[in-house]
């Protein structure tokens, strides 16, 4: 998740400006815990950590739900975000006035990609099933891979065309795209690095290294028919090709500008996510949608013009 600093943001900001709260966090990101189990292990009351929680709840951090326990109702707690960058320049950080800018907004389904080239281990689900069988790249070509919710190879890749309404003497001056993603490791492996390409028209805008195939805690949107043991979620990224290089959740990754993209007026975008297998870290890719992993999201992409 990208945050610009802002007076927007001060919630953010002060619920962060607690160690309790920052020990509350770390204890969150190993596991669920309900109010009564952190004022335990934090030797606090748990009217002291409601408080705390609701701080947190109000920032976005975290998200809350009833469950059924062993002595009635509790109130569990689990991190709603993985990580967070602060942009503190938009305009280095890909970020410029985007009000001053003309933009549309596409969202695109995971299961529509227009294009793949797939090795095993690898396969489909959508929120209800298998769509076909694992480790069987064919099915790749199943008329149902629309559907799909969760996508995953060991090396090769998907595309997809993002449309292109920008038309007359208007040119397009940026590109950003938020994703669910990961690496693939058969079953999972929390420390599974993956070097990801992603190209734009063919041209190779940057390589971002996957830290893990994540499966330890179940995704907080992924199906209860889906088993444990497997890959539950990914983390929330977020790419920006804009005339001054090519950014990460706002961190540079290379000098490709928008500019070094041919991108003909009204013509489609072709936007690939490729695991070579020659690379350093050949580790796959997962993909999720609104319905799987931890984000209620498709692949968002944002024209700027």
């Amino acid at each position: 998740m990208e945050i610009k600093v802002s007076q927007e943001n001060l919630s953010l900001f002060v619920a962060l400006a607690s160690e309790t709260r920052i020990r509350m966090i770390e204890m969150l990101s190993k596991e669920n815990l309900n109010i009564r189990e952190m004022a335990q292990r934090l030797n606090m009351s748990s009217a002291m950590i409601t408080k705390h929680v609701q701080q947190l709840e109000e920032a976005g951090i975290l998200h809350t739900e009833h469950i059924a326990g062993k002595r009635g109702m509790q109130k569990q707690c689990t991190l709603r975000l993985d990580q967070a960058s602060l942009i503190f320049k938009p305009d280095e950080a890909g970020e410029s006035a985007e009000s001053e800018l003309d933009a549309y907004d596409v969202n695109i389904p995971v299961g529509q990609y227009s294009a793949y080239l797939v090795k095993p281990t690898c396969g489909l689900a959508s929120e209800t099933k298998l769509i076909g069988m694992r480790d069987d790249p064919r099915y790749f070509a199943e008329p149902e891979h629309v559907k799909a919710q969760h996508i995953w190879f060991s090396s090769g890749y998907v595309e997809y065309r993002i449309p292109n309404y920008v038309s007359g003497k208007s040119s397009i001056s940026g590109l950003r795209i938020s994703l669910e993603i990961g690496s693939e490791a058969p079953g999972y492996d929390e420390d599974w690095a993956s070097d990801i390409t992603f190209t734009v028209n063919d041209v190779p805008v940057c390589v971002w290294t996957s830290p893990g195939d994540f499966g330890k805690n179940r995704g907080k949107l992924t199906p209860s028919w889906w088993e444990p043991g497997n890959t539950q979620h990914g983390l929330l990224k977020t790419l920006s090709v804009t005339s001054s290089g090519t950014y990460m959740d706002g961190v540079r990754l290379s000098d490709v500008s928008i500019q070094d993209i041919p991108i003909l007026p009204s013509e489609e975008i072709r936007f690939r996510i490729l695991s070579p297998e020659d690379a350093r870290n050949a580790g796959g890719v997962s993909l999720f949608g609104r319905h799987f992993g931890n984000y209620e999201q498709d692949i968002q992409v944002r024209i700027s013009y």
